[in-house]
Parts: structure tokens; C-alpha cells; sequence
């Protein structure tokens, strides 16, 4: 019964041991998987921001928060060893709503009986999106927090606007302003932060509006990026 007991031993333990070795190699093979020199940051993208425009005209008033909100996709293309330096295209949708407040003097003919009022004016534009970044962060390998400096281009195809206005003495109207705002505006931008909170501009360069109004976006808000 002994000997049959030490001849079982000598066989099962050599087993014993290779279990081992392969779980212990498993493991290695698993941090090298996690630990990946050939990471990539910062693909989806999400903002936040209140529009003050630029070029307003005279007498302009803003009311309420004019919100813009972007988000999308970016393809990261480190361009240093360390990918620390990148390039990001991307794609992406943008909303737009400008809040303003018009004089009835300014709507209507002088002749023309009116009682005066302040109509609120919203200006809505969907628009796609095609930004192209310059990146700089002090990513390391295992952790995403780290300090960014992102700036770039972005051209804006518009897809649909309306001008909606609502008074309380001539009711709601509402207009496809599509054909009389430039389909393609372009502006620059630039987001800078840390780990999830980072302050974002944008400015643009050419107006909204085909003619007549010079009116031109300038956005203040947050940029958040997702892997």
C-alpha cells in the first residue's frame, strides 16, 4: 500500500508542477496584453459650450444660454516614439442654438402699426462636423490621467437651419433659413485640461449668414474625451 502511494506521488506531482509554470506564464502573457506600448488616446469626444458669437450687430442682445454641442469620433495617429505628439482626424455632429433678442422696429416697416416689443429669436443649425488635431499629452502607458493640449481645424457642412421667433403679441413663426446661411463654415479650436475636465474655444472665420449679417460663432466651454 506504501509503495503504491509514493509511485502515485512520483507521478502526480511533476503535474503539479507544469500547472504551475503554465498558470505563472498565463499570467506574464496577461500583464504584456494590458501593458500596451502601442496605446491609442482620446477617440470619442463630447462638448459642451455657450456660443457668444461674434460680429453682432447693433442693439444685438443675447438671452438665456445659446448652447453649442459637438461629439464624435477621432482616429489617433501617434506620430513620436514615446506618443506622447499625434494627429486626429475625425468625424462628428454639431448643434447650434443662438438666442437672441430683435426690436419689432428692426422686424417690421416704420409705417406699419405695431405694439414695440423684444421677440426672442432662436437661429438652430445641425451641421456635420470634420475636425483635424494637432495633439500633445503626457500620457503614460497604464494610467488616463494626464495633462492635454489639443488644437486644430474644423470645417462644418450645414445640414439643416431654422429661424424660430416667439412673441407674446404676433404668436410663434418659424423659417428654413437652409439657402441663405453658408453650407460651409470653418473655424479654429483648441482644448486643454486635465484627466476629464478641459477647457475648450472654438472661433470662427467666416460669417453664418450667405449676406447681410456678418454674425460668426465664438464658443466658451468643456471638451470631454472618451477612449
Amino acid at each position: 500500500m506504501i509503495r503504491f502511494l509514493l509511485l502515485a506521488l512520483f507521478v502526480v506531482a511533476p503535474f503539479h508542477v507544469f500547472s504551475q509554470k503554465t498558470d505563472d506564464d498565463a499570467a506574464k502573457i496577461e500583464t504584456i496584453k494590458v501593458t500596451d506600448s502601442l496605446f491609442r488616446e482620446d477617440q470619442f469626444y463630447f462638448s459642451i459650450s455657450y456660443n457668444l458669437v461674434q460680429n453682432s450687430p447693433k442693439g444685438f442682445k443675447q438671452f438665456s444660454f445659446s448652447p453649442c454641442f459637438t461629439g464624435g469620433f477621432l482616429r489617433d495617429f501617434p506620430i513620436t516614439k514615446n506618443r506622447h505628439w499625434a494627429l486626429a482626424p475625425g468625424v462628428g455632429y454639431c448643434y447650434t442654438n443662438i438666442k437672441q433678442l430683435i426690436s419689432t422696429d428692426d422686424l417690421f416697416l416704420e409705417n406699419q402699426p405695431v405694439i414695440p416689443e423684444d421677440i426672442e429669436t432662436r437661429i438652430i443649425t445641425h451641421s456635420i462636423e470634420l475636425p483635424l488635431e494637432v495633439r500633445w499629452r503626457n500620457a503614460p502607458v497604464k494610467s488616463h490621467k494626464f495633462w492635454r493640449v489639443y488644437t486644430g481645424f474644423k470645417a462644418r457642412y450645414i445640414l439643416s437651419s431654422k429661424i424660430k421667433l416667439d412673441s407674446e403679441t404676433y404668436g410663434g413663426y418659424s423659417d428654413d433659413v437652409t439657402d441663405n446661411v453658408n453650407k460651409w463654415q470653418y473655424g479654429a479650436y483648441v482644448s486643454a485640461g486635465y484627466n476629464t475636465w478641459n477647457l475648450h474655444v472654438y472661433y470662427g472665420f467666416n460669417p453664418i449668414f450667405k449676406t447681410g449679417s456678418e454674425l460668426a460663432d465664438l464658443n466658451f466651454g468643456f471638451m470631454f474625451y472618451i477612449l
